[in-house]
C-alpha cells in the first residue's frame, strides 16, 4: 500500500533527510588515502547515536543476504556498486567509493547515497559519477505531480544511454516514509507515460546506479555486496523526494544545497 504524506509529514522526513544529508557530507570529507572503511562505520555509528537516529540497515534481513546486516553503512569499493559491507581495508589511492546510509528519526526515514574519489580521479571515474549525479537530478526533474512514475525511469535511463553506460533495472530506488523500503519500485529505466500517477505526499528515493561496461552483476560469497560483472567500476547516487504542489522536493540535500521545491542537489564529482 502507498501512504501519501502530509505537509507535516514531509517536514519531519525532512529533519531526517537533513542529518543523513550532513553525515554523508561529514563521511566524504573523512575518506582519504589510508582510511580503513571500518574508520567510516564507526563516525557514523557515533555520529547516529548522538543524534538519537535509529540505523534502517541495522538487523535488515530481506531474502537476499547472508543473515540480518549487522553495520549503519553500505560501502561499496571500485567495482561494488550496492551493499557493500563493510570491512577492514585502508582505502587506496584513486580508489571509487560509493556511500549509503538510511536512518530513521521519530519514526520518518530517509535515504541517501553518494560517490566519491579518493585522492587521485581518473577522467573515466569522474564520467561514471558525474552520470549517476545528473541521472539523479533528471530522475528529480521528473518527479513532479501530475506525471508517471515511469516518466522517472525514463528520465534516468535516458541519461545512462546519453553518457553510454547500460541499465540494470534489478535493484533501483522505491517508495520510503515510515519505513526504508515502501511501494512503490522506482526502476532506473522506463517509459514514459507509464506506471502510476505522481500524486502531493508521495515520497521516494531516487536512486540511480552504473557499471562503467555492463549492465550484469553477481553477489559477493558475504550474501550483501553487489559487483559488476566483468569487474568495471560502478557508481551510486541517491536523494530521497516529496512530491509537493509546488514541484519535487529533496529532503536528503547537503550542506550548501537548498531544500525548498525547486532546489536541485547536483553535486559535482568531487574528489576526498
Amino acid at each position: 500500500m502507498i501512504e501519501l504524506k502530509s505537509p507535516e509529514e514531509i517536514q519531519r522526513m525532512a529533519v531526517t533527510g537533513q542529518f543523513v544529508g550532513e553525515l554523508l557530507a561529514e563521511l566524504r570529507a573523512v575518506a582519504a588515502v589510508g582510511v580503513n572503511l571500518m574508520d567510516l562505520e564507526h563516525h557514523a555509528r557515533r555520529r547516529i547515536k548522538e543524534r538519537g537516529a535509529e540505523s534502517c540497515y541495522w538487523d535488515y534481513s530481506p531474502s537476499f543476504g547472508r543473515g540480518p546486516f549487522r553495520n549503519v553503512l553500505c560501502l561499496s569499493v571500485n567495482d561494488a556498486v550496492l551493499h557493500g559491507l563493510p570491512h577492514s581495508y585502508a582505502l587506496r589511492d584513486g580508489d571509487l567509493l560509493s556511500i549509503d546510509m538510511a536512518v530513521g528519526i521519530d519514526g520518518w526515514v530517509a535515504d541517501s547515497a553518494l560517490s566519491v574519489i579518493v585522492g587521485t580521479a581518473a577522467a573515466e571515474d569522474l564520467k561514471l559519477i558525474e552520470a549517476t549525479e545528473v541521472a539523479l537530478e533528471a530522475g528529480i526533474d521528473a518527479a513532479v505531480a501530475g506525471s508517471h512514475l515511469g516518466d522517472v525511469s525514463a528520465a534516468i535511463g535516458e541519461v545512462a544511454r546519453r553518457y553510454g553506460y547500460r541499465v540494470n533495472n534489478e535493484f533501483g530506488g522505491h517508495g520510503i516514509g515510515r519505513t526504508m523500503h515502501e511501494a512503490p519500485h522506482v526502476a532506473n529505466d522506463g517509459r514514459s507515460g507509464r506506471g502510476m500517477k505522481l500524486k502531493p505526499g508521495l515520497t521516494i528515493a531516487i536512486e540511480p546506479w552504473f557499471c562503467r561496461s555492463t549492465d550484469k552483476i553477481k553477489f559477493d560469497k558475504d550474501g550483501w555486496t553487489i559487483r559488476s560483472a566483468d569487474g568495471s567500476r560502478t557508481a551510486h547516487s541517491e536523494h530521497t523526494v516529496a512530491i509537493t504542489e509546488a514541484g519535487p522536493q529533496v529532503l536528503t540535500t547537503r550542506p550548501g544545497h537548498g531544500t525548498t521545491p525547486g532546489n536541485r542537489s547536483g553535486q559535482s564529482a568531487a574528489t576526498s
